[in-house]
């Protein structure tokens, strides 16, 4: 009690305001999972505000891990998250390291040219030439290399990096120290705060990827979750995870709820990144530069 009294009515209005906007985003999500864990005859008859499921049922989530188009989708998804993040952390950190490195020859004419590319994209077609033109279409490499790279996150990266002092470069050097020995032993553990941060916005960039997905994959068995989800739930595709020939039977399946169904959809569409925050979370508490010298 003596912390509240120690608040300012400033500081007590700020708490209010942001609680209430915390609460118009966490009772949606609330709502949306209480539909996907009830029955299907209770779930029709739940109210927008409601957080607590009626007539506790899995039947939902039944439907979903067990269907499968969707659980292709979503290890599809997996694949294409985990690798292109992988790539897209060792390509980004590795040109930042070197964009950073003050004897680069050209560095401005290069860092000029990002900076064109990023503010003046190509555009669709001529990355659909392109995508064409090396034979990846229907692969779903196609999706992981055409964004193997964001310039702006590589400047962040690289404001990470030149906040490391130069004298431990020059003493790493001393002792004889390459540059792929100081990237992996002096500059990625002294960037943990940043690498964290980049990897949290290139796996979340991954794993919403469906525009360029649904153009590039064509198979059916390539196509990525976040597709599906969006032919489902926005689209209404209710066929896409019925099934047409349930829907002609009108049998239990096609006699569900179709918004309890689409909750149980996003649900699990939102764990994996779910459960990447508290991994990412512990680096912020850290200093970036813990253990470095002091000039």
């Amino acid at each position: 009690m003596k912390r509240f009294k120690k608040l300012s009515p400033s500081q007590i209005f700020l708490m209010v305001v942001l609680g209430a906007i915390t609460l118009t985003m966490i009772i949606p999500l609330l709502n949306i999972l209480a539909r996907s864990l009830s029955g299907p005859e209770a779930s029709a008859t739940m109210g927008g505000l409601e957080i607590f499921p009626k007539d506790f049922d899995l039947i939902n989530y039944k439907i979903v891990l067990n269907h499968p188009k969707l659980m292709k989708a979503f290890w599809n998804s997996i694949f294409v998250t985990v690798v292109g993040t992988f790539i897209n952390i060792m390509l980004t950190t590795s040109a930042a390291y070197v964009l950073t490195r003050p004897k680069l020859v050209f560095k401005k004419v290069i860092m000029v040219f990002l900076i064109f590319m990023m503010l003046f994209e190509p555009g669709l077609v001529p990355e659909y030439l392109v995508v064409t033109k090396l034979g990846l279409m229907g692969s779903k490499w196609s999706v992981i290399l055409v964004s193997a790279v964001n310039v702006y996150y590589l400047v962040i990266m690289m404001r990470y990096f030149e906040e490391i002092p130069e004298s431990i470069f020059e003493a790493a050097t001393l002792d004889g120290a390459g540059h792929l020995r100081m990237m992996f032993s002096i500059v990625f553990p002294l960037s943990k705060a940043g690498m964290a941060t980049i990897t949290m916005f290139y796996a979340v960039l991954r794993w919403n990827e469906y525009f360029k997905a649904s153009i590039y994959l064509i198979k059916a068995n390539d196509t990525l979750f976040q597709v599906v989800l969006r032919q489902f739930v926005v689209l209404g595709d209710t066929t896409s995870i019925v099934g047409q020939q349930n829907l002609f039977n009108y049998n239990d399946l096609a006699r569900i709820d179709y918004t309890a169904l689409k909750g149980a959809t996003i649900i699990v569409a939102i764990i994996p990144i779910l459960l990447l925050y508290p991994i990412v979370l512990k680096y912020y508490a850290k200093d970036a530069m813990g253990g470095g010298v002091k000039e």
